[in-house]
C-alpha cells in the first residue's frame, strides 16, 4: 500500500520539493518542470487523502494555497534523503548533463541559494546562456536585504549588480560539483564589481568544496 501511493510516477520528486520547502502551487511547477499541471495537482490531492499533505488556505484575500507537509510527510524526509544519497553514489552525474534545463538549474540555484549575510541593499545577479533559445536564455536572482530570495525569467528592471555569462553545460557541471569556476575560467565570463562576485559565490556555496548543496543536483 504504501509503494502504491509513493511510488507513482514523480511522487518522489513532489516530496523531494515540499522537503526543499516549496508550498505554492506554482513553486511546485518549477521544481518539477516535466510534471504536467494536471498530475501535479491529481498527486496533491493523493498525498492530501493519504494524510501527507495538507492544503492551508492562503493569508491575503487573493492569495495561494500553500501544501505543507503533514507530520506523516515530514517521516518520509529520511526516505527521499535515502534515495538521494543512493543516487549520488551510484548514478554517473554526468549523464545529467545530457538532460539539462536552464529553468530547472537556475530554480534549484535559488531554492538553495544562501544569502548570509545579507546584502546592505537589493542585489541583482544576471545568468545567460548564450547558447539557448533567447526565451529560456536568461535570468535574474534577486536578493532582497532582508534575505528573500527571488527568480526572475524576465528583466525585472532593477540595475544588475553582476553579469554570468557561460554555456548552460559549463554552469550545470559547476553547480553539480564537477568542476569549478577557477577550472573554467576561460568558459566563464563575470562582469561586475569583485566584491560582488565573491558574495555570490558564497551564497552559492562555490567557496566550499564538497557541498552537500551542489552534490545532490540531479535533473528529473
Amino acid at each position: 500500500m504504501a509503494s502504491e501511493l509513493l511510488c507513482t510516477r514523480w511522487t518522489m520528486v513532489l516530496l523531494r520539493e515540499l522537503i526543499s520547502g516549496s508550498t505554492r502551487f506554482n513553486d511546485l511547477r518549477r521544481g518539477v518542470p516535466r510534471m504536467s499541471p494536471t498530475l501535479l495537482s491529481r498527486r496533491l490531492k493523493e498525498l492530501e487523502a493519504a494524510g501527507v499533505v495538507e492544503r492551508k488556505a492562503p493569508k491575503a484575500a487573493r492569495g495561494a494555497f500553500e501544501y505543507h507537509l503533514t507530520e506523516s510527510g515530514r517521516e518520509l524526509r529520511t526516505v527521499v534523503e535515502a534515495i538521494g544519497s543512493w543516487g549520488q553514489r551510484r548514478i554517473d552525474r554526468k549523464q545529467s548533463l545530457k538532460n539539462i534545463d536552464p529553468a530547472f538549474l537556475m530554480w534549484d540555484m535559488r531554492r538553495k541559494l544562501s544569502p548570509s549575510p545579507p546584502p546592505d541593499r537589493r542585489t541583482v545577479i544576471q545568468f545567460s546562456y548564450p547558447e539557448v533559445p533567447a526565451l529560456k536564455r536568461s535570468y535574474w536572482l534577486v536578493v532582497e536585504p532582508d534575505g528573500e530570495v527571488d527568480l526572475c525569467s524576465a528583466d525585472p528592471g532593477f540595475e544588475v549588480d553582476l553579469y554570468v555569462s557561460t554555456d548552460l553545460r559549463t554552469m550545470t557541471a559547476i553547480w553539480m560539483g564537477l568542476t569549478t569556476f577557477e577550472k573554467e575560467r576561460g568558459k566563464v565570463s563575470l562582469s561586475g564589481t569583485r566584491e560582488t562576485a565573491q558574495k555570490m559565490r558564497a551564497w552559492l556555496g562555490f567557496n566550499r568544496a564538497g557541498v552537500e548543496a551542489r552534490r545532490t543536483f540531479h535533473l528529473p
